[in-house]
């Protein structure tokens, strides 16, 4: 395993206005906190990539590197006025996302960021769920064509409490599937594992060789060991399976009452103390495994 990481939503002013910091500081108060990497959502005011000049983008990756900070991954912000949805019956908004993912994916690049999410989208009224998972489908293979002769691998996400296109684990390896390229896998998160009273660590085994990534959330978007999910038994299961990518947090960022410090060292120290006691000591200098 590479590290645990943190999503800065919760630092952001996405999806709703939680108290919101510039990327720079968050940077630092996650380094200080002792996480290996940093999930960055691309969305104002941390990544949205048309608000970013070369030199900010040179400045970001100097300061990551000083606080030894990698970025485990990128997401677009999908929802809001541009939508960003790669369903849509709009063609022009298809024809939208898509520069943006690949923008995404090319900031991705510059940062040495090896993975980028793909939201598939949701089904608008009036479209089949057959069009909107072939408008999904169509565009994934578009970006993802574009992240390979970068290196970066694009993962598929279930997101059911989100959306109404990509609901569960077999739908996110079936898309991923479809495109028939190396370099599209898969990721959960356990939150949304958990909206579908399913059992977290039965996504781990079933998405085996194609796990990609893995958000880390209790219900309710509460810190992990706050709620009811079994995380004994999701690290387990990551074990048994050789998984060999970043563990991030994706919490905090569900209402204004979250306090994002709180959030984000509550995370870390109760699932450092579970991989320690699920994979055994390690040297600082080691990955988790």
């Amino acid at each position: 395993m590479k590290g645990i990481s943190f999503n800065t939503w919760a630092y952001s002013g996405f999806p709703v206005w939680v108290p919101s910091y510039p990327l720079e500081e968050v940077i630092k108060r996650l380094s200080s906190f002792g996480y290996d990497a940093i999930e960055i959502g691309c969305a104002s005011p941390h990544a949205w990539p048309d608000y970013l000049s070369p030199e900010r983008r040179r400045e970001i990756l100097r300061l990551l590197k000083e606080k030894n900070l990698k970025v485990s991954a990128m997401l677009p912000a999908p929802g809001g006025g541009p939508g960003v949805n790669p369903s849509s019956p709009l063609k022009e908004e298809r024809e939208f996302t898509i520069q943006h993912y690949k923008d995404v994916v090319r900031l991705a690049s510059e940062w040495e960021c090896p993975t980028v999410m793909w939201i598939a989208g949701w089904v608008v009224h009036g479209t089949s769920q057959t069009e909107a998972w072939n408008y999904s489908l169509e565009a994934l293979t578009e970006v993802a064509e574009y992240a390979k002769d970068l290196g970066v691998t694009m993962v598929v996400e279930p997101t059911p409490a989100d959306s109404n296109l990509i609901e569960t684990a077999d739908d996110a390896l079936l898309l991923s599937e479809q495109t028939g390229l190396s370099n599209v896998k898969v990721m959960f998160d356990t939150f949304h594992a958990l909206y579908r009273n399913e059992v977290p660590s039965d996504y781990v085994y079933k998405m085996a060789d194609k796990l990609h990534h893995v958000h880390i959330s209790d219900n309710d978007r509460l810190p992990p060991g706050e709620g009811r999910c079994d995380f004994d038994a999701v690290l387990k299961a990551l074990k048994d399976i050789n998984y060999d990518g970043y563990l991030s947090m994706e919490v905090g960022f569900h209402t204004r009452q979250a306090e994002p410090d709180w959030y984000a060292k509550k995370s870390i120290e109760f699932l450092r103390g579970k991989v320690k006691q699920i994979y055994g000591d390690r040297r600082e200098d080691q990955p988790l495994t």
